[in-house]
């Protein structure tokens, strides 16, 4: 294969010794797989040198090694020692179902000599299991055990949802039964606009440290990203760095709003990402140990109160390093699917009509949301489905080919990238496996309200909702990944209506399914609906609480089985006084003869919570940060729902007059 040749620095760095000087690792993350099925793999990488890759492939008592040809990887610098490497084979003979497949990748010396490859035990041994050279991973067509979650959040306190997939994964060694067949990451993997001040001193070594490309600020007070970091307000002060004109007030308030949400959180906006290279370093942070030892977490100068921060900040930094290795072990050994929310891009992304001309008629604003979808594309959108993004991939090309001598992008290829991005329409994708995986698009295709623009859009538009009911026509059983749930907390939904009756949308994240009328009531003619499937599967996440629902259409004996199931966050979590106290009061105010049930648009539905084992009789909410598992029967149904805790532990929702062997465990049915 040719290809462009930088040296490598010496030896492989070692993960565990710090880079120190101008020495770089070769690989600065991943590698993490992608898309993987029996005809072909896709991996996700990044390296600091454009060096020859190699492939070792073992599957079913055969092996395979070669050199990765032009086509096969889609090499994109993003620096001067950062290339981003697209990885795409297809294999020549199909790998047998249910086959556990372990690969290797080589990279080449300084000289391209074949024997003196360094393989990923050289350049990332937390990368293999104990006693085992090379990563694995196992090609499943049928789903059996399915794990999902979104909301990694890494300065938050609770343990990474990561880590415990790591433990299944160890726990099943080369069992392919035990193995799970995928993860689906359902939003919120990186929080753009909530980042920690440690994380953002990090990026911004690690900008400096790999070279990453600058980029010049339109219509801002600082001129380009290189001044922007220098700003005295870049660190906890962003907010005041958008031009304080009557034009966009209203764009300060909402875009960088980092003011406190009474009901449900706090948001922190004051650290809000901005330049492409920092949302680049950010992923970079967020899935390799590797970078963190390339930077430094002292505190810089900052005032009284934002030092405390720092270090408040820097303890929870310091333990998401730890479980790090980890949590790209997870990310290396089994096939990881992904779709956005809104953290990926910015709190409440495309709320309203309003929200959306605010920020997409602002130059600044615009290039801010521009710069996280080129980062989601990157890192996330192109290993769903690589062969959606043919007509995007050469425009981030043409982008980072015309860099000036400076090391700047140049502005109008840039913006012409943002304005493509903008009207791209095929973020949602689907798996071709049994049961199938349809994964929705709750963000671009939104159902602006016909009220007033500040009213909260429906989550998919008619057109998309058709789409979606197009996909599923004629299955008997389908996985269906809604980032927010289908069908959520009452309480928590009456709430966020009330907040938007008063025209405060904004304070309580006012998104969810039942918001917009238009979109809800598609949604229930879906479920309805004569030819769709018998058995639907919904896993959300979003809420950073567990639960489970059984669902049904009333007075139809023919309806189909809804279940709804939603995890926790991976490393998030709700308050827990608030939490159970919501939960209390949802039941109450929605017990099943409450008259309040039939002012509710899902009164055409009997929902029947799951109760979590491991919680006082009647409580319905699991508020721990971990992963979800899901394990389906043959028919595609849920044949046990599990959340499992970061650390250990976790809960299984119960079916009602299943007790799962506990004594005097009990449920009952509601409608809500």
């Amino acid at each position: 294969m040719q290809s462009r040749q930088q040296p490598v620095n010496g030896a492989p760095e070692s993960p565990q010794h710090r880079g120190t000087g101008d020495l770089l690792p070769p690989v600065l993350a991943g590698p993490i797989v992608r898309r993987a099925t029996a005809d072909g793999l896709a991996l996700w990488l990044v390296t600091s040198v454009a060096a020859t890759l190699r492939l070792r492939l073992t599957a079913a008592g055969s092996s395979m090694e070669r050199d990765l040809d032009g086509e096969e990887v889609r090499r994109i610098p993003f620096g001067e020692r950062a290339f981003l490497c697209l990885v795409q084979v297809a294999f020549d003979e199909p790998v047998p179902e249910g086959s556990l497949v372990g690969y290797d990748l080589g990279l080449a010396s300084a000289d391209g000599a074949g024997d003196a490859l360094a393989w990923i035990r050289d350049w990332a041994p937390h990368l293999c299991r104990p006693g085992v050279s090379h990563p694995d991973y196992v090609v499943k067509q049928r789903l059996d055990r399915v794990f999902h979650g979104s909301c990694r959040r890494p300065h938050h306190p609770a343990g990474d949802g990561l880590v415990r997939v790591d433990a299944e994964v160890a726990a099943a060694g080369d069992d392919v039964e035990a193995r799970p067949a995928l993860l689906l990451l359902t939003g919120d993997q990186v929080y753009v606009d909530d980042v920690a001040g440690p994380t953002l001193s990090a990026i911004h070594q690690l900008i400096e440290r790999l070279g990453l490309f600058e980029e010049r600020v339109p219509d801002a007070e600082v001129a380009d990203s290189r001044v922007l970091r220098a700003d005295s307000r870049t660190f906890y002060h962003r907010h005041q760095l958008l031009p304080a004109t009557e034009r966009n007030v209203a764009l300060v308030e909402r875009f960088f709003g980092g003011a406190r949400k009474p009901v449900f959180s706090s948001a922190n906006a004051r650290n809000h990402l901005i330049s492409l290279a920092e949302v680049m370093a950010m992923y970079l942070l967020a899935w390799s140990p590797v970078c963190w030892r390339l930077v430094d977490l002292a505190l810089p100068s900052l005032a009284a109160q934002e030092a405390d921060d720092y270090r408040r900040e820097r303890q929870c930094i310091e333990r998401f390093i730890d479980e790090l290795p980890r949590a790209a072990r997870a990310l290396a050994h089994i096939p990881t699917y992904m779709i956005f929310d809104d953290h990926d891009v910015t709190d409440d992304w495309n709320l309203s009509a309003l929200w959306e001309t605010t920020v997409y008629e602002h130059a600044f604003s615009r290039r801010i949301v521009g710069n996280a979808l080129i980062g989601y594309l990157l890192c996330q959108g192109w290993g769903n489905e690589p062969a959606a993004f043919g007509e995007l991939l050469p425009q981030v090309a043409d982008l980072v080919r015309e860099v000036d001598a400076d090391g700047f992008l140049p502005e109008r290829t840039h913006d012409e990238l943002v304005d493509a991005l903008l009207r791209f329409g095929r973020w949602h994708y689907r798996l071709p496996t049994s049961p199938p995986v349809v994964v929705l698009d709750t963000r671009t295709h939104r159902w602006r309200s016909e009220i007033a623009p500040g009213r909260p859009s429906g989550l998919m538009d008619w057109e998309a909702l058709t789409e979606f009911q197009q996909s599923v026509m004629g299955e008997s059983a389908v996985i269906v990944v809604s980032p927010a749930p289908m069908f959520g907390v009452k309480l928590i939904e009456v709430l966020q209506q009330l907040f938007t009756f008063i025209g405060r949308p904004l304070v309580v994240d006012a998104e969810n399914w039942m918001a917009h009328r238009g979109a809800a009531s598609v949604l229930l003619n879906i479920f309805g609906h004569s030819g769709t499937p018998e058995t639907f599967v919904v896993l959300s996440g979003d809420v950073h609480y567990s639960f489970a629902y059984d669902v049904r259409l009333r007075h139809r004996s023919a309806s189909p089985r809804i279940w709804q199931v939603t995890s926790s966050g991976i490393k998030n979590e709700f308050p827990q006084r608030l939490l159970e106290f919501l939960d209390r009061l949802n039941r109450w105010l929605y017990a099943p003869r409450s008259p309040l049930n039939w002012f509710t648009k899902r009164r055409r539905m009997r929902i029947s919570p799951r109760l979590p084992t491991g919680r006082e009789a009647g409580e319905r909410l699991w508020n721990q940060s971990g992963i979800g598992l899901v394990e389906l029967d043959g028919r595609g149904a849920p044949s046990a729902i599990r959340q499992l805790n970061a650390g250990s532990g976790g809960t299984r929702f119960r079916e009602k007059n299943d007790t799962d062997g506990e004594e005097g465990a009990t449920t009952f049915r509601v409608s809500l």
